[in-house]
């Protein structure tokens, strides 16, 4: 193999691990595609970019599953957008209720100025908001705005993070999680201790914690305290916002307790009837392996040390 084939090939290995392209399977997905039927309520779910390793972060796979089951709730036309935001904003004109799946921190697709005053727009129209997993993670001057956006803000002077099993032994009434019942999940990525708002936020399921995952001093005082990974949130302004911390392990979409919070609550916020039992849904496994992005890593090779003179 030449020398520049052998670059080129390196280039376009470097490349996709870079940029989130979309696999040839992820293509035949319909993306930013607008509801023929005006009546019904638009949910908009946005996918974030290629990230971490495969089974996690799984945003494109995860939404593309929800637009799925949500084609099959009455009165909703469910609404993709991929890499981290829509190519053409008009798609969240209108909407219900927009869902946001992605990287956080300084990661945020909507951090850029007009993204940013999009998202206003949405807030202060009263759409629904809904963020899962490390979206919630925030710069700390985008702090205050989160919390009038989202109910919480996750910061590292008191936040927490890590990975493992948690279990749900009391799921308080809320429309949000009807028809869940205790349940357990596995080796997921969660996030708490969060600074929440000072009025209107309504937990929805919280869990305890292992002691040595509490970094934080402010953590630390709270040892022993259950804490809250999913909350609903009545903005002063009138809309609903959701927020759940979990959801960075892909296959615990196939935890039918899941699926039911996370559909309730993309209901709740765009103000529509969630049933008595909520919104079940079902999921194969053949279903659990589709879309899932293209993760590439490349080993940095070790420098050869210069021999001693």
């Amino acid at each position: 193999m030449s020398s520049f084939r052998t670059l080129l090939l390196g280039s376009l290995v470097l490349a996709t691990s870079l940029h989130a392209e979309l696999t040839q399977e992820q293509l035949q997905v319909p993306l930013e595609v607008q509801p023929a039927d005006k009546s019904l309520a638009k949910i908009v779910l946005i996918a974030g970019s290629t990230s971490n390793k495969p089974g996690q972060h799984e945003y494109f796979a995860g939404c593309a599953l929800m637009m799925d089951w949500l084609k099959k709730v009455p009165g909703v036309a469910p609404v993709m957008v991929a890499e981290g935001w829509p190519k053409d904003e008009a798609v969240l004109d209108g909407a219900k209720a927009v869902l946001l799946y992605m990287d956080g921190g300084d990661k945020l697709p909507f951090l850029e100025p007009a993204r940013w005053v999009k998202m206003q727009t949405l807030a202060e129209s009263g759409t629904g908001l809904v963020i899962l997993h490390q979206g919630i993670d925030c710069p700390v001057d985008r702090a205050p705005t989160f919390k009038e956006w989202f109910g919480a803000a996750f910061q590292s002077d008191i936040g927490c993070r890590g990975h493992w099993d948690v279990k749900f032994g009391t799921v308080p009434e809320h429309a949000i999680n009807k028809g869940i019942k205790p349940f357990d999940l596995l080796k997921d990525g969660w996030l708490y201790n969060l600074h929440f708002a000072a009025k209107g936020v309504t937990p929805v399921l919280a869990c305890a914690m292992p002691d040595d995952s509490r970094k934080t001093e402010d953590a630390k005082i709270h040892t022993g305290r259950e804490e809250t990974v999913a909350w609903a949130f009545e903005r002063a302004g009138g809309g609903r916002s959701f927020g759940f911390t979990g959801c960075d392990l892909h296959a615990n979409w196939a935890d039918a307790n899941q699926r039911l919070l996370v559909l309730n609550g993309l209901l709740w916020t765009a103000k529509m009837e969630v049933p008595e039992g909520g919104f079940a849904s079902s999921v194969t496994e053949e279903e659990m392996k589709k879309n899932w992005d293209r993760k590439v890593f490349i080993k940095k090779e070790a420098k050869a040390k210069t021999p001693a003179k």
